[in-house]
């Protein structure tokens, strides 16, 4: 035990004294509420990167000081009344900060609707926290060891100076490679190959439909086990005829679904055109509405939004899908934003080419939308918002990604005194933004062809951005959303990692909150395509069977 504790002592002495002092500050910092309540160990994390960063600008600011010429000279008694200042702030203000951020979480909980939970989890923050500050402070001197040693390779054979940024030039190409070279390449394309085995198994209560009106039934060119498990679920979901009649009290047609998956066709073009050749098999370009949805990584499709179209529009309708990666969604949301867009663009390019033949009087209502990484590459097939509203009828465009382009520019352009969270453009004439179904009720007129943006205040995905760790956005120093926590303030560097913490489970709340989109689709899509003689008291029986989920289609 004696060797132990000597060996910590020894490990203590390497640290240094400003560094520490602003990791303190970021510790305390990282316990500030963020915009979902987080799990104790995600806490951990988010406090172990704040409190490394903290503590690499304290040493880079110390030395860069001592670059200057700046160099204090401290007696050994100030050294000591230093260290023990700074202990007992640490003593005092750790736990302090356990306490209050524990407190700032149930806050956040109360306005998610979500239980509250234990408290003194939270003490295991402190250990999850110092365990990764150690992870990426041993990364960090690993690094600077390498530079160290290439910098004594070159000095055989250059300058000094010249040896110093040729090797910081070496270690950081090599940094280049690993994240956006050819090994990112060939890692991208080994977990679509290693994550293809996991798209066999279907859930549980999804069979094969036996309808016409489905791709993967008897009828179908395409094949059930060829859909991949999201296409599965898609096509053995959804409302029947008989349930439409049955919530909406009116006549309706048997829904018709369209997909196939990403292993149908070697090429993205080819999946697509597969697609339109199920809806003209199953007819659903002479439906009242067709609506082509783009997918998230490894195809799926959120049923609510899909069922609740289908509800307002009698089942007079056709949704054309498709698979386009094995990638579960979160990895291809950070490491793959080419193939969505590749494939928003294919898909409702081989539709619109179809549709834009067909003679006027016989063409239905077309439509879009997608969720998440769905909506980022269903809007890529877009030049623009004034492209979009003349070439579709309405759109719903759910969860948004930040780094979409498109939402980027329309959010950018928003009317003067508007909000980021909630902007108005153009009055709302065409486009308009909402986080619950009254938001969509403003003054002027609402055209024809409607666009609605669908995203929660709450919502990680949609305001996480890299321009957050040194960047103040609009959203939170404009007045904050209904479900945020007023206390939540931007911090340098913290917030960016609060919020990315914050998407791990962002799905994980009650719908109307973080990344958890629901039966509100049916107030959505009624405001959008405005059935003839459909009212309030429709929407609400829509919502209600949404909320209990119906049965799977057989």
């Amino acid at each position: 035990m004696k060797r132990v504790w000597e060996g910590v002592r020894r490990y203590c002495a390497t640290l240094h004294s400003v560094g520490l002092a602003v990791g303190l500050v970021f510790f305390v910092l990282s316990m500030s509420p963020s915009l979902l309540p987080r799990a104790w160990y995600l806490q951990g994390v988010a406090t172990g990167i704040s409190v490394a960063m903290g503590y690499a600008l304290g040493v880079t600011a110390a030395w860069m000081i001592r670059k200057c010429g700046v160099e204090p000279t401290w007696s050994d008694r100030t050294k000591k009344i230093g260290w023990r200042v700074l202990a007992v702030l640490a003593i005092i203000l750790i736990p302090l900060f356990l306490i209050l951020g524990s407190w700032w979480q149930q806050i956040v909980r109360d306005l998610v609707e979500v239980p509250r939970t234990q408290q003194l989890n939270y003490l295991l923050v402190l250990v999850i926290a110092v365990a990764v500050w150690f992870i990426l402070l041993e990364a960090g001197r690993g690094l600077r060891y390498l530079t160290n040693k290439l910098t004594a390779v070159a000095l055989r054979f250059v300058p000094k100076e010249a040896a110093k940024v040729a090797s910081l030039v070496v270690v950081f190409a090599l940094a280049i490679f690993v994240v956006n070279g050819a090994l990112y390449n060939g890692l991208i394309a080994f977990a679509n190959w290693s994550f293809s085995g996991a798209d066999n198994d279907t859930p549980d209560g999804i069979t094969e439909p036996l309808i016409a009106e489905r791709s993967g039934s008897p009828m179908s060119a395409e094949p059930w086990d060829t859909l991949g498990r999201e296409g599965r679920t898609f096509m053995g979901s959804g409302p029947s005829a008989e349930k439409i009649t049955e919530v909406t009290g009116r006549e309706a047609k048997q829904p018709i679904r369209v997909y196939a998956g990403r292993e149908s066709s070697d090429s993205i073009n080819g999946v697509a055109q597969r697609v339109v050749d199920e809806l003209v098999r199953t007819g659903g370009f002479d439906r009242g509405t067709l609506a082509v949805v783009t997918t998230t990584g490894r195809g799926w499709v959120n049923d609510d939004v899909a069922s609740a179209f289908e509800y307002t529009q009698g089942g007079d309708t056709a949704i054309a899908a498709m698979q386009y990666s094995f990638l579960p969604s979160p990895l291809a949301f950070i490491a793959d934003r080419e193939t969505p867009m590749a494939a928003g663009q294919a898909l409702f390019n081989a539709v619109y080419a179809k549709w834009i033949d067909l003679p006027l009087d016989k063409r239905p209502k077309l439509v879009v939308f997608g969720e998440s990484l769905g909506s980022y590459g269903g809007q890529a097939a877009f030049a623009g918002a004034q492209d979009m509203t003349t070439r579709v009828d309405g759109a719903l465009w759910v969860g948004t990604p930040n780094f979409t382009a498109q939402w980027q520019a329309i959010t950018g352009n928003r009317d003067s005194g508007s909000r980021e969270v909630l902007p108005v453009i153009d009055e709302g004439r065409a486009i308009r933004f909402a986080g619950d179904p009254e938001d969509l009720e403003l003054d002027a007129p609402w055209n024809d062809s409607r666009v609605v943006y669908w995203q929660h205040a709450s919502d990680p995905i949609v305001w996480w951005s890299f321009d957050l760790l040194l960047n103040q956005p609009d959203w939170l120093s404009e007045p904050l959303g209904r479900d945020v926590d007023p206390g939540m303030r931007w911090i340098p560097l913290v917030t960016f990692w609060q919020v990315t913490l914050d998407m791990v489970f962002s799905a994980d709340v009650p719908s109307g909150h973080g990344h958890n989109y629901g039966a509100e689709a049916a107030d959505m899509w009624a405001r959008i395509l405005h059935p003839e003689g459909w009212t309030q008291a429709d929407t609400d029986a829509v919502r209600s069977a949404l909320t209990n989920n119906f049965q799977p289609t057989k």
